[in-house]
This record gives C-alpha cells, sequence and structure tokens, in this order.
C-alpha cells in the first residue's frame, strides 16, 4: 500500500511550482525566536518564518527539502519523520505546521509538539480549507468527471462554504484552549495551472485513472470556462499555549 505521505515528493517542481502560498496577515499572529516547522515541503511558509527568527525545518522527502533550502536558505532545514525526530535538548518557543499536521501520528502528535516547546511555548496549526465560491458552476460541473474516473467519489459532493467549516484541534491537557483565525482567499487558474495544482494532491496522484480524470478536467475548464477557473480557499490558523 503507498504511503501517501511519499507521494509529494514524486515531482518536487510541480509541488513548488503549483502549490499556493499562505496569507501574508497569518503571521503577524505568531512570534519566534526559536521556531520549528514540521513538514515544510518546498518552504511556502518556512521563508515568511525566518522574519520570526532561526528556523529548523524537519521535511521528510529529500527532493523538497532541497527546493526548501533553495526557497529559504536561511532556515535548517532537516530531512527526517517529525515523529521519529529525536527532540533537541533546547525547547523552542513556536512550533508551526502548515497543511500538515493531519499526517503526524494522531496519537503522539500532541505530545511530541509539547515536549518540543518551552512552557509558555506557542503550537501553530495551519490547514487550508477547499470551500464554496469562486466559479461555483465549475465546481459543481467538475464532480461529473469525479464520478467518471474515481469510483469513490460520492454523488453530487458539494463544497461546504467557509461559514461552515468546524474550527477543529486536537484536545489536550499538555495546552491551553486554542485560538482561532481564518482567512478567505482567491486564487484564479489557467487550464494548465489547474491540472498542475491537481497533480500535487495525494489522492489524485495515486487514482489509477488520473491520466484520464485530469484530461477531463482541462476539457472542461477549456471549452465551458474559457480557459479560467477562480478557486477559493479558507486558510484557518489555530494557536495554543504550552502549559
Amino acid at each position: 500500500m503507498t504511503d501517501l505521505r511519499t507521494t509529494f515528493g514524486r515531482d518536487a517542481a510541480r509541488y513548488r511550482r503549483a502549490r499556493p502560498t499562505y496569507p501574508p496577515e497569518l503571521f503577524a499572529h505568531l512570534a519566534g525566536p526559536r521556531v520549528l516547522e514540521i513538514a515544510p515541503g518546498t518552504g511556502q511558509a518556512t521563508l515568511p518564518l525566518t522574519a520570526l527568527g532561526h528556523v529548523t525545518a524537519v521535511e521528510l522527502s529529500p527532493a523538497l527539502a532541497a527546493l526548501a533550502r533553495e526557497h529559504a536558505p536561511a532556515a535548517e532545514v532537516v530531512v527526517a519523520d517529525f515523529d521519529h525526530w529525536p527532540l533537541p535538548d533546547d525547547p523552542f518557543d513556536l512550533v508551526v505546521c502548515a497543511t500538515a499536521f493531519h499526517w503526524l501520528d494522531p496519537a503522539t502528535r500532541m505530545s511530541r509538539c509539547a515536549a518540543a516547546l518551552r512552557p509558555g511555548g506557542t503550537l501553530a496549526v495551519i490547514s487550508t480549507h477547499h470551500v464554496a465560491g469562486g466559479t461555483e458552476q465549475f465546481f459543481v460541473d467538475v464532480q461529473r468527471c469525479y464520478e467518471r474516473w474515481d469510483p469513490s467519489t460520492p454523488p453530487d459532493l458539494r463544497l461546504s462554504p467557509a461559514a461552515a467549516v468546524p474550527r477543529e484541534f486536537d484536545e489536550s491537557d499538555l495546552f491551553d484552549a486554542p485560538e482561532f483565525h481564518r482567512f478567505e482567499w482567491e486564487l484564479a487558474y489557467d487550464t494548465e495551472a489547474y491540472a498542475d495544482l491537481l497533480l500535487t494532491y495525494s489522492n489524485h496522484v495515486v487514482l489509477p485513472a488520473r491520466d484520464r480524470l485530469i484530461e477531463d478536467i482541462r476539457s472542461l475548464i477549456d471549452t465551458r470556462y474559457g480557459g479560467r477557473v477562480v478557486k477559493p480557499y479558507l486558510t484557518q490558523l489555530a494557536t495554543a499555549t504550552r502549559r
């Protein structure tokens, strides 16, 4: 069985090119100076984090880590699985995980993050959500493509509005109650840029009919939407203080 965590490094250049960054105002809610970033990918959040202080970033994929070093040369990028990485003796002021917390072992992720932090330090979990809006009819029509080529697709699946996305954070007596900050924004994609984005998603990469699905979606964008769609995002920042 494929470990979906390993799919992101198969085409690191595409991941760097296609994955969206994060709203700049998000980083105003964070403070260093010693920062640990878990699963930085190619460094979309790493570069702005280096403005807060010294960043140690722990990335599973050597290919992604190499691009993160190029993008954020001030950061120290370590190739390792955070679930098993030996924590340093000096605790951090801030631990950040952007769009990757769900890949960590749910049985240990909160305790390991707490162990990496000084008392009073902050755990920041950034999540990215696909929400309703933008070119709304496209996201209705594209479900037919998924239903044709991915048998696991629920019929008539629809995106939820941003207001309906829950404020979720693991319960832990090691942390105080979390605070949430939410940012709604949009990106416009031409046909090839949208196809590029889809090919960075692990569930698309491993789909047996992936190529046919992507061609079907390309055709839909070109023929019905003039080669351009607008995709809305909700970025949620949850922060909690280490007790």
